[in-house]
């Protein structure tokens, strides 16, 4: 395919996804057709997709450049399931070999190991001793009884408080969270059981995607996992965003079964426009929210942390930006497939700027305090309350870095509390209930803009 011809059909994905439009409308507008724009495939590319705890690779292959995206995720459980690491690389070795088999309309993501720290300590868990598996925000679905916990069931139902301090507390759990947002369907491989089960929460996409996978390979088709109660599984954070999702476990613990999850994945991929249903938009207060920001939206605290969106979606040259009560969050074109495809924007920073007109000392850089975390880009710090809200709720991808320390100011509610800018975001501390909220950023830059505009007219008085 023409390097025009690709930058024309990934430009044509993009809108697909933002827009969650069915492609008879643009094949309608624009005169294209898929036979034309398909003339083949895509070459494999590979990328870094991030890194572990302890800075080794977490690396990603893709296969396809259509609208819907298919995740396989790995080995999620170091060495003792190396055998779904060595599973995922030959699968890899396929489909470079046949490229081919990926319909059209898909885009094809194989992610080896989310877990190379797992692998080579020579154990089940990351670098701290969390499970990975029982650390994801489960809370999403309807079903409490997968919500994330400290004290966790692991292999054979032996119980431990390895699920980490908190949910999605561990960087290979948010780049895991990053990276599928726009999903359409995960599979997440583990061993060694002999079944495919699905998300847990009745989500009829899962259970059709389950059964399709075990038919094909030879497994057994499990409703759920009844062996012991799995909390903050990937696959029930997935199902819980609406992504179709499931879990094969190979039968061996040592062996890659090939063959038989070759042809669960081939199943798949030939059904993959009735199994892996796109990204659905939203609708908050009476507002069409498009599908990646509505997931993030729900997936980083919803009403409670970003708001209401102020009003529709609008598109840009760089991407599609709605704003909300608290924030404004954007899914940039040059950063589709990555964690940072959806984001807040940096608009704390003109906050701060108009704060620094104001004469606020707390803008200036400080030193070092052993007592609260630095930031050297930023020279400010963070501690207390401030920095574990910070932390918990997305750390730098959501809020940004520090651009002031704490201070006394009036917040939006016309108390004087304590607050701190950020990149993104402005926080505030209520000593009433001791918690942290995010102060309307949003609210503040929409009115900015609206001031800003030539088309409206303001009239002195």
């Amino acid at each position: 395919m023409p390097n025009s011809h690709r930058s024309f059909h990934r430009s044509l994905v993009l809108l697909l996804l933002l827009t969650a439009l069915p492609l008879a409308a643009f094949v309608g507008a624009i005169g294209w057709t898929p036979a034309a724009a398909q003339e083949d495939s895509l070459p494999m590319r590979n990328y870094l997709l991030g890194q572990s705890a302890q800075g080794r690779p977490i690396e990603v292959f893709q296969f396809g450049d259509g609208q819907r995206k298919l995740v396989v995720v790995g080995n999620t459980h170091g060495a003792p399931e190396g055998n779904t690491y060595r599973l995922t690389l030959a699968l890899i070795d396929y489909l470079k070999a046949n490229p081919q088999v990926v319909p059209p309309d898909l885009r094809l993501f194989l992610i080896p190991t989310v877990n190379p720290d797992g692998i080579a300590l020579g154990w089940r868990f990351d670098a701290f001793g969390v499970d990975l598996n029982r650390n994801m925000n489960t809370a999403l679905d309807a079903c409490p009884e997968n919500d994330w916990r400290v004290t966790v069931q692991g292999a054979r139902g032996v119980v431990s408080d390895t699920g980490g301090p908190y949910a999605d507390s561990q960087v290979e759990s948010r780049l895991v969270r990053g990276f599928l947002l726009d999903a359409a369907g995960a599979i997440f491989l583990h061993s060694n059981a002999g079944l495919v089960f699905p998300a847990s929460c009745e989500h009829a996409p899962s259970n059709a995607l389950a059964q399709t996978y075990a038919g094909a390979a030879g497994y057994v088709y499990s409703r759920f996992w009844d062996a012991y109660t799995i909390t903050g599984g990937m696959h029930d954070w997935a199902g819980g965003l609406g992504i179709a999702a499931i879990t094969p476990e190979l039968v061996t613990g040592d062996q890659i079964e090939f063959q038989q999850n070759l042809a669960g994945l081939l199943a798949v991929l030939e059904q993959s426009e009735a199994l892996l249903p796109l990204p659905e938009p939203g609708e908050i207060a009476g507002l069409v929210v498009p599908p990646s920001i509505y997931r993030y939206w729900r997936a980083f605290g919803g009403m409670e942390r970003f708001g209401a969106p102020l009003g529709p979606a609008v598109a840009t040259p760089d991407g599609v930006t709605q704003v909300f009560g608290n924030v404004r969050i954007t899914m940039r074109y040059d950063r589709l497939d990555s964690v940072e495809f959806v984001q807040p924007d940096p608009i704390g920073v003109r906050a701060a700027v108009d704060l620094a007109y104001g004469g606020a000392a707390t803008l200036a850089p400080v030193a070092p305090d052993a007592t609260a975390r630095y930031f050297d880009a930023t020279g400010h710090t963070l501690k207390e309350a401030f920095l574990d809200f910070w932390q918990r709720n997305g750390g730098a991808p959501v809020f940004g870095l520090p651009l002031s320390e704490e201070f006394p100011a009036i917040t939006a509610d016309g108390r004087q509390r304590i607050v701190q800018y950020f990149e993104r975001a402005v926080l505030a501390y209520y000593p009433e209930d001791g918690g942290v909220r995010l102060e309307p950023l949003g609210l503040r830059e929409a009115v900015l803009e609206t001031m800003t505009d030539p088309a409206v007219q303001f009239t002195a008085r």
